[in-house]
């Protein structure tokens, strides 16, 4: 029994280190987490600054899973190279070795109750005080997140110290070390945490359960276990965000290989050479002393490492279909290409808003492909900027002076209907923590609203299919401005309904507030959408007529 009441406080000593962990993340990152961003944007025109940046922002966040999500963001967008986006992360793996260094010297050389528990009921205390999102709170989240870690890496000192009483750890000795090198993998894999995992293995280390080797193997796996979360946040995401997933997994994993044959030889040089008294000291040596070697050897190499890994997941899977095509200077056939996207683009929005109101509904669009529909709705959102911004950039490129004055018109006008689309699309991603408030909500009312709107979005949609679809402009100026006029009206009705339901008392001033601000971002969204058809399919003439046309946002 005692045996098993030991595990729990195990368990519960890990919750408490990666809860202490997640406040003193989220604190700082509200503290100066634009500060550390344009720092780490500065530090990346050349590789060895990106290098110092990313260990120097790690060891300060304590995260290292933070700061290679904003070196993926920073890719995204094009603000970083490939090459400068690969030295930033392997500066974070030397950053966040700064934890385990803090863990080892102070965890188990002080009482740490003295200093933990008292922090932990001040600081919790000055949260509760503290007004929300103020820095005399965000600093009390701190200081609770650092007293909440030492309580937590206690909890795992003294229930490793226990347990060695009822389970003989001497016969993991007889372990192959490949068990101990997949046991830190597996564990950082489920937790996302390498420091929690070197926490976890420092306790174990420091009662004796298992000895320094297997202590370095376990240490070992957790490099390779740290870039599984990387992983996963760009399964989805564009070309190149993979691409530097990828390459932190790989080169982490050669790392793992390349030291585990080395693995011996590293230990007699930390007992024998170098002579550690403490354990705990020599383990995050070995941590600090295989990431900075990793880098000094791999340093040379990322020119290369990088053009192997451009030649991985070709870009047809993510942005332009047809302006890739042609240059922008070929200017007729770039016309032709640029509309062709432009349409391509307009089906995708319209298939990103069904989505948002769950709506199953494949659009008939031959550009909407399978890749595109199963995206989750934050990827869409993602695609559908990155896309914006290369049809514009080409709109940019191409040589209007070659075009006639009709074709120029024809132009502006197709970017004008890639701008509204996106602008649509905006409004819904905008409104998107609304739609699902109501969609899970418990008022009837709001329910109510939110089944209504997704039945008028199903509507609203196959009315701009059958536009996009019709192979003729016969009635179909017609056609969009009673399309138009209905999401004028639309919005008119929804607001006296709300009104309405206000006078008789049926829902609170929060709710109201919440609904009429749903309606404006919604119907807005519609609204933009018309003018994204009107644009792309109407002549100039009269296209220009709905600018005539009254608004309906009061």
């Amino acid at each position: 029994m005692l045996f098993f009441l030991a595990i729990f406080k195990m368990l519960a000593g890990i919750g408490f280190f990666l809860l202490g962990m997640s406040f003193v993340e989220a604190s700082l990152r509200k503290l100066a987490g634009r500060s550390f961003k344009i720092f780490l944007r500065h530090q990346t025109n050349n590789k060895l600054k990106a290098i110092a940046g990313g260990a120097i922002v790690t060891g300060v966040l304590q995260s290292s899973s933070v700061v290679n999500l904003m070196v993926l963001a920073f890719v995204g967008a094009g603000i970083i190279t490939m090459q400068n986006a690969l030295a930033v992360i392997l500066g974070a793996n030397i950053g966040t070795t700064l934890d385990s260094w803090i863990v080892a010297s102070i965890g188990f050389t002080f009482n740490i109750e003295l200093f933990s528990l008292p922090m932990v009921g001040l600081a919790g205390i000055a949260m509760a005080l503290f007004s929300k999102n103020s820095k005399a709170q965000q600093w009390s989240k701190f200081l609770f997140g650092i007293g909440v870690l030492f309580v937590g890496l206690d909890f795992m000192k003294v229930s490793f110290g226990n347990m060695v009483g009822y389970f003989d750890f001497s016969l993991l000795k007889n372990y192959p070390v490949i068990v101990f090198v997949l046991a830190g993998f597996v564990l950082t894999s489920i937790i996302q945490s390498s420091s929690a995992t070197v926490a976890i293995t420092l306790s174990a280390l420091h009662t004796n359960a298992i000895d320094l080797y297997s202590a370095t193997a376990i240490v070992l796996g957790a490099e390779i276990g740290t870039t599984i979360k990387l992983l996963l946040a760009s399964m989805h995401g564009m070309p190149a965000k993979k691409r530097v997933a990828l390459g932190n997994f790989i080169y982490n994993s050669i790392l793992t290989v390349v030291v585990l044959f080395a693995l011996r030889p590293i230990n007699h040089l930390l007992t024998e050479t170098i002579q550690f008294t403490n354990p705990l000291l020599a383990l995050v040596f070995f941590q600090s002393f295989i990431n900075v070697i990793g880098v000094a050897v791999f340093f040379p190499f990322l020119r290369l490492f990088e053009k192997f890994l451009m030649q991985r997941y070709a870009q047809d899977e993510f942005g332009a279909r047809y302006i890739k095509l042609v240059p922008p200077g070929e200017a007729d056939l770039a016309l032709e290409a640029l509309e062709k996207e432009a349409k391509r683009f307009l089906w995708q929005t319209m298939d990103f808003h069904l989505h948002a109101f769950l709506i199953e509904e494949h659009l008939h669009g031959e550009a909407v492909d399978s890749s595109f529909h199963s995206k989750s709705f934050s990827a869409k959102y993602e695609y559908l900027k990155q896309l914006h911004g290369e049809i514009h950039t080409y709109y940019i490129g191409m040589n209007k002076e070659l075009l006639e004055s009709d074709e120029r018109e024809r132009a502006d006008q197709i970017i004008s209907s890639v701008r509204n689309s996106m602008f649509s699309a905006k409004s819904i991603n905008d409104s998107q923590s609304d739609i699902d408030q109501l969609r899970n909500s418990s008022s009837a009312i709001k329910y109510q609203v939110y089944k209504n709107t997704q039945q008028e979005v199903k509507q609203f949609n196959l009315k701009l299919e059958a536009c996009l679809m019709q192979p003729s402009e016969e009635g179909l100026f017609d056609t969009i401005v009673d399309l138009y006029q209905q999401v004028q009206n639309g919005y008119s009705e929804e607001l006296q309904k709300l009104y309405k339901h206000q006078t008789n008392q049926q829902i609170t001033e929060v709710d109201i507030s919440t609904l009429i601000n749903f309606n404006r971002e919604y119907f807005t969204s519609c609204k933009a959408m018309v003018w994204a058809v009107k644009d792309y399919l109407l002549e100039k003439e009269r296209a220009d007529y709905f600018a005539q046309l009254p608004g309906f946002i009061r």
